[in-house]
């Protein structure tokens, strides 16, 4: 019946951990410690490849030419392999020179701050913190 709910009976601490013991035991019939270690003899024996990056193995053969200049190639940036962009976002930064010669000497460009009397008397008297703007 689904009003039906049956209750579960608390277990005391003593009943509680004779329960432990004897999982704990039961465990321990079933494990096995193995110390030593041999190689199974009706296995196939594998032999084991060379390490790809030891320079002693590598003495005897020749450079791949090719497989160096793709290496080359893919370790450059991407302005200096592809004469276009390639995606979307590489069109904000494709073409980095300036369009204008920066040139400080050119006043069309360059807003310098310039002080004559009038201007250096104020920024003295603006530096002390006197507010005169008002008056």
């Amino acid at each position: 019946m689904a009003g039906h709910h049956k209750e579960k009976v608390m277990l005391d601490e003593v009943r509680h951990n004779e329960i432990l013991q004897e999982l704990y035991i039961k465990e321990l019939r079933s494990q096995k410690l193995y110390t030593e270690y041999h190689v199974n003899p009706l296995r196939k024996v594998h032999t084991i490849t060379r390490k790809p990056m030891s320079w002693h193995d590598n003495l005897e053969e020749p450079a791949d030419d090719r497989f160096l200049n793709i290496i080359h190639h893919t370790s450059q940036v991407p302005r200096k392999k592809y004469p276009e962009t390639q995606t979307e976002n590489q069109e904000y930064g494709w073409f980095s020179e300036p369009l204008v010669n920066p040139e400080r000497d050119d006043t069309r460009l360059n807003h310098f701050k310039v002080y004559n009397d009038i201007t250096l008397y104020k920024a003295k008297l603006w530096s002390l913190g006197e507010d005169d703007r008002h008056k």
